[in-house]
């Protein structure tokens, strides 16, 4: 199914579309714009082309109109001319070109071999997680997944919904590290269930071992094959690992691809394993300073939510468990295999609804279905456009910010990090997910800096960390910033476009009613005045991360770049 403005692109011609509003959305080049129409100069070659730059700055582009040095281009033909004008390395551009290859070939596949329905609208959480197939609506490599095969994706992909058994390892004692929240023998005899765990026991006595000497570990089966053949020849050998076979329980991947869900048993934990491969040009491993920390950031972010009733409509997939591969005397940062043999244990989406609740994942709001109208076509009609947007707000944006504004704490609620829960299209609460790697604080902005986790305590390395690299950061600026990114720049964004093209209701009166959302918390927060003022969310730019121009220039560490702030117009209240 389209995104708005794709619905009649071939894969390649959606993956340059996006590649050239990313260049011009991150100033890559210098654009001018006369009516409607971008021309710039990439390489040696004159580009023009039509289309709409829209609330903070984000570009829309007709990538049909496209022409260079006067010529109308054939995009689908030529795509790789473009790609050869960057400004990157040849080793940059070869990467590129063969990332946007497999999204290009990979979205091919999906449309000659997956069904589809004309309608996803009443499809389940689960059913959802595979069938959101568009992928990320500002990335080019949005469905790169470089590393698999066609058939890896047939199998382990979330469009197909094929479901798989996990790989079994039992690790040495010596060498694993983990956080559990019971004892060994009795976590694993909760989360698998008797005849599971008996039967991996018995594989484990065939190798006259125990549990007194292994702990035990999953292994998506990609990943085992990825590795056994070099990494895990020698833990293998030695038996530092001992691989004990497939499980009874099968699973099928999430949108992330590298978390699952287990198929047997919708009420037990989605398992978010490691896989090294890229996508969205980020390696699909696992932070290893963040995999026993998880459990650590999920109680302290539950204790927050739990201390606040104007958190009441915001609640969290706790990250309860977390194992890894250690070896003695290393860091997490420094030990071999740490982030590729790993497991981080989330709860289930199900059980955390109430009865009359249903669940969608947030970026399911951004698309049109078969049938060309909105994912959403339903409830606006039932509820009507602006009542229905302004109760979205009060659910999606408030909470989040709150959690900002009064605590002091930013997560990266984006597209596939949401989930919106309603009853019958009516929006009632937001759970957020994902957020080992991404929950940020400044410690003098923290209201409760006494219940901040020693971390430490955990990964020692940490002491001595530099700022900005893990969880604390140096300003307020950067918390402000990741919100603002993941739930504004490059989440909200499309949804607003989606309304403007769907419904004629402009951007700007969209993020109009967002802004008097903020407004009119701030005049229900006066105690909260000078936190807003450190936020400094009404300048007239604010920065936001430059995803691409860091692929191009190869840093290790985040760009940025200014764009235009929609809430400006509120500075001088």
């Amino acid at each position: 199914m389209p995104l708005p403005n794709s619905q009649n692109l071939s894969a390649i011609e959606r993956v340059i579309k996006q590649l050239i509003e990313a260049i011009l959305f991150e100033n890559c080049v210098e654009v001018s714009d006369k009516e409607g129409k971008f021309a710039w100069k990439l390489g040696e070659r004159e580009y023009l082309i039509s289309g709409q730059r829209g609330v903070f700055g984000r570009y829309r582009l007709d990538i049909q109109s496209l022409c260079i040095d006067g010529v109308r281009a054939n995009v689908s033909a030529h795509w790789q001319q473009i790609i050869e004008d960057l400004p990157a390395t040849e080793k940059t551009k070869y990467a590129l070109a063969e990332e946007f290859s497999q999204t290009a070939a990979l979205c091919e596949w999906n449309r000659r071999h997956v069904s589809k329905p004309e309608s996803r609208r009443y499809q389940d959480f689960e059913t959802l997680e595979g069938s959101l197939d568009e992928g990320h609506p500002y990335h080019p490599s949005f469905k790169a997944r470089t590393g698999f095969s066609a058939a890896d994706h047939e199998a382990y992909g979330p469009e197909s919904s094929k479901p798989f058994y996990l790989c079994w390892l039992a690790v040495k004692r010596t060498h694993i590290k983990q956080n559990l929240p019971q004892p060994h023998d009795a976590f694993w005899l909760k989360e698998l269930g008797r005849t599971q765990w008996l039967r991996l026991s018995g594989a484990l006595c065939a190798q006259d071992k125990s549990w007194d000497e292994y702990s035990l570990l999953p292994m998506h089966p990609w990943q085992w094959q990825q590795l056994k053949q070099e990494q895990l020849l020698e833990p293998l050998a030695d038996q530092t690992l001992i691989f004990l076979g497939l499980g009874a329980d099968q699973y099928t991947a999430s949108q992330s691809v590298r978390t699952l869900m287990n198929a047997s048993y919708s009420d037990r934990a989605n398992i978010k394993l490691p896989l090294s491969m890229v996508n969205t040009s980020s390696k699909r491993t696992l932070a290893p300073h963040s995999i026993c920390l998880a459990p650590v950031v999920s109680s302290w972010l539950n204790r927050i939510i739990e201390s606040d009733f104007e958190l009441s409509a915001l609640s969290i997939l706790e990250e309860y468990a977390g194992a890894r591969f250690h070896v003695p005397g290393m860091t997490s940062e420094t030990s071999p295999l740490a982030s590729e043999v790993a497991v981080i244990f989330r709860e289930s989406m199900q059980p955390k609804l109430c009865e009359g609740e249903s669940a969608i994942p947030f970026n399911a709001l951004m698309m049109l279905e078969d049938d060309g109208l909105p994912f959403i076509a339903g409830w606006v009609e039932t509820y009507g456009l602006n009542i229905w947007l302004s109760r979205l707000i009060d659910v999606v944006v408030l909470p989040v910010w709150h959690l900002l504004v009064k605590h002091g704490i930013g997560i990266e609620p984006h597209g596939q990090n949401m989930v919106l829960v309603h009853r019958d299209g009516w929006p009632e609460r937001v759970i957020v997910r994902d957020f080992h790697e991404s929950v940020e604080y400044h410690l003098p902005f923290l209201a409760n800096p006494e219940w901040l986790p020693d971390f430490a305590s955990i990964e020692p390395f940490l002491a001595d960390a530099p700022i900005d690299d893990y969880y604390g950061m140096s300003s307020v600026e950067l918390l402000r910033e990741l919100v603002m990114d993941t739930l504004f720049i490059y989440s909200l964004t499309e949804v607003s476009f989606l309304i403007e093209k769907s419904y004629g209701m402009s951007e700007q009166s969209f993020w109009n009613m967002v802004g008097q959302k903020l407004e009119d918390y701030a005049d229900d927060h006066p105690e909260l005045d000078s936190r807003l003022q450190q936020l400094g969310y009404t300048e007239a730019k604010v920065l936001t991360e430059s995803l691409m121009t860091r692929k191009f220039t190869g840093s290790q560490a985040e760009c940025h770049h200014m764009v235009p702030n929609p809430f400006h117009k509120y500075s001088q209240k």
